[in-house]
């Protein structure tokens, strides 16, 4: 198959990789962080997540960021509801488009959530049809497709029901997730052909992360499959923290540029992503974060 010729990246650094780092910033921080993406071409952007704030201290001020967001007209801000309590909330702050999430494995959402890939999904069955009725758009999570923690090897065919569900329900994308980082090409193989007759180009991401190394081999290979959506984190910041083992994402700077090498367009400035991972990384660490790659020239 002819690789695409654009890739769409969805940001996912100021939700994905801002819960998994220790220090809790400031909102007014997190803004300029998700402005400084969106000059860089971001159009969309995990910007919050709508959870418990004693589980994730880093997401406790969600509903105060959406109102402090200017007005980035090219940009969809997406926020995580894991429940129908959270979309409400979401709603009500003026989410207009959210996401759910769910796994492949059974161990790690119970530890995740503490309910059952079934709860989730029986929730999610009223969730959608109500986001959808408020007018937001609706993207879908499944964790652990390739490798739990606690499970091990995750088979193709423990995702397909999952990715079924989630379908029928009608998100508007599905975006699968390599949580621990494990995956090598020929599992990308296996998942995708599996999974290409039930999920469309169109609605099928993939959410690779780097903690082996192989995340920029493993999207080479979903490329030749005409997968063209991939999400990413600038910087390479965080992963889940739910997940035991699990390392960071892989960094929308070295995706960009690798995308780049082989012709395929992004819309998005590398030189302005390397400023912002700089940027973000002074109000994490206290020091000029150095940037996912050095090839910015």
């Amino acid at each position: 198959m002819t690789l695409p010729e654009r890739v769409r990246i969805v940001e996912v650094g100021p939700r994905d990789g801002l819960q998994n780092e220790p220090v809790v910033l400031k909102t007014a921080d997190k803004v300029a962080f998700i402005e400084q993406l969106a000059g860089a071409g971001c159009t969309d952007i995990e910007v919050a997540a709508f959870v418990r704030p004693d589980r994730v201290p880093q997401m406790a001020d969600a509903a105060e960021l959406l109102a402090a967001l200017p007005a980035l007209p090219a940009v969809r801000p997406i926020v995580l509801v894991p429940n129908t309590k959270g979309l409400e909330r979401a709603l009500t702050a003026g989410a207009r488009a959210v996401a759910v999430f769910t796994a492949a494995s059974e161990t790690f959402n119970q530890k995740n959530v503490g309910r059952s890939i079934a709860a989730s999904l029986d929730d999610f069955r009223r969730l959608v049809p109500a986001a959808h009725a408020a007018g937001a758009w609706v993207r879908g999570y499944v964790s652990t497709a390739f490798v739990c923690p606690y499970e091990g090897m995750i088979a193709p065919e423990q995702v397909v029901p999952v990715v079924a569900a989630l379908r029928e329900m009608g998100v508007d994308e599905v975006s699968i997730g390599d949580t621990l980082g494990h995956a090598v090409p020929d599992d990308i193989d296996r998942l995708t052909e599996t999974l290409l007759p039930l999920l469309p180009l169109a609605q099928f991401a993939y959410h690779l992360h780097d903690t082996r190394g192989t995340a920029l081999a493993n999207v080479e290979r979903a490329l030749t499959y005409g997968i063209s959506i991939y999400d990413a984190s600038t910087g390479g910041l965080g992963g889940c923290p739910f997940a035991p083992g699990a390392a960071g994402n892989l960094a929308t700077e070295r995706l960009v540029e690798r995308l780049e090498e082989q012709g395929i367009r992004t819309g998005l400035d590398r030189r302005k992503l390397a400023a912002a991972a700089h940027w973000i990384g002074e109000r994490l660490w206290g020091e000029t974060a150095k940037p996912a790659t050095d090839g910015i020239g």
